[in-house]
């Protein structure tokens, strides 16, 4: 595990075999430990590892936090508590259902990811609905007063942060955007289909308000200076977002379109990283999928709105 702040660690998930992927975070509680965003079920045995490292084992879990319920955050979550189930499971309410069960979760990621399901994600087994705690975001002293919550939809219409009040470290899962071990590139995070522009930037204010001490991004890392990071995820928001909606005037399929955009932004993203941090950006946030997100928000709207 790596340190963040006093009693919250970083463990990185290894995710196929890649480092600086997929994060999830340990907490330190008065009684063992809280997880959040455990990962999919494809990076087990990893979170496992990582939390031997530091004498721990999933056991010691008393509460499991997730940010929302994609396969890359959530997926473990039913397997963990398959062999624990003494773990308490914190996620917003419009996301429990699909813990419980996860059939139509499981069913969309599949027309995304055909035949790679299983290689990406491992298994993703439903959680006991009465192990569920559902927020509505706002909650303050979770946990014995160690978190707040804040409803921050726009990556996902279940999305929420939370706020790990003794050290202000913000815990935002995709809400705030890709940045890879604090390199100057913040990249977007818009896979379908819940992309909301607007609600997005309300989320990352929100978060801003909060003024924490800094961002743990689940893709991958802490980022301080916060208010930098806010500002330059919009202004990477606000490009892709053009982007994508211009593209969809250009010849061709999506399927050509969201090829040409991931190869143009891998192209940009060469000109400042290491060639290593390039695949951990487009691995994390993988271009494609923001196009078709984003494609999927402007067409929704009618491609000539203003913003």
């Amino acid at each position: 595990m790596n340190p963040v702040a006093a009693g919250v660690h970083l463990i990185d998930l290894h995710h196929g075999w890649h480092p600086a992927v997929i994060a999830a975070a340990v907490v330190e509680l008065e009684a063992g430990i809280a997880l959040v965003d455990p990962g999919p079920g494809s990076t087990l045995d990893a979170l496992e590892v990582g939390l031997n490292e530091a004498g721990l084992a999933l056991d010691d879990i008393r509460t499991i936090l997730l940010t929302h319920v994609h396969l890359d955050h959530a997926g473990a979550t039913g397997a963990i508590l398959a062999r624990h189930p003494h773990i308490e499971v914190l996620v917003h309410e419009r996301g429990a259902p699909h813990l419980v069960d996860p059939s139509r979760l499981l069913r969309s990621a599949q027309r995304l990811f055909g035949d790679r399901m299983d290689q990406l994600w491992g298994p993703c087994l439903p959680v006991p609905s009465d192990r569920v705690r559902p927020l509505e975001g706002g909650e303050a002293r979770l946990l014995g007063g160690r978190f707040a919550t804040r409803y921050t939809p726009g990556h996902a219409s279940h999305h929420i942060a939370y706020l790990h009040e003794p050290t202000g470290v913000a815990l935002v899962g995709d809400a705030a955007g890709c940045r890879i071990r604090g390199a100057p590139e913040v990249i977007p995070a818009c896979p379908p289909p819940d992309i909301d522009l607007d609600l997005l930037r309300q989320s990352l204010h929100a978060i801003a308000a909060w003024k924490p001490t800094r961002l743990l991004l689940s893709h991958f890392g802490t980022a301080d200076g916060v208010a930098e990071h806010v500002a330059a995820f919009e202004r990477s928001l606000e490009d892709w977002a053009g982007q994508v909606r211009r593209s969809l005037a250009d010849p061709g399929d999506d399927a050509a379109r969201a090829a040409a955009f991931a190869l143009h932004v891998g192209s940009r993203l060469r000109h400042s990283l290491a060639p290593e941090l390039v695949g951990a950006y487009e691995r994390g946030a993988p271009p494609h999928m923001s196009w078709f997100g984003l494609a999927r928000y402007w067409r929704t709207r009618g491609t000539d709105s203003t913003r």
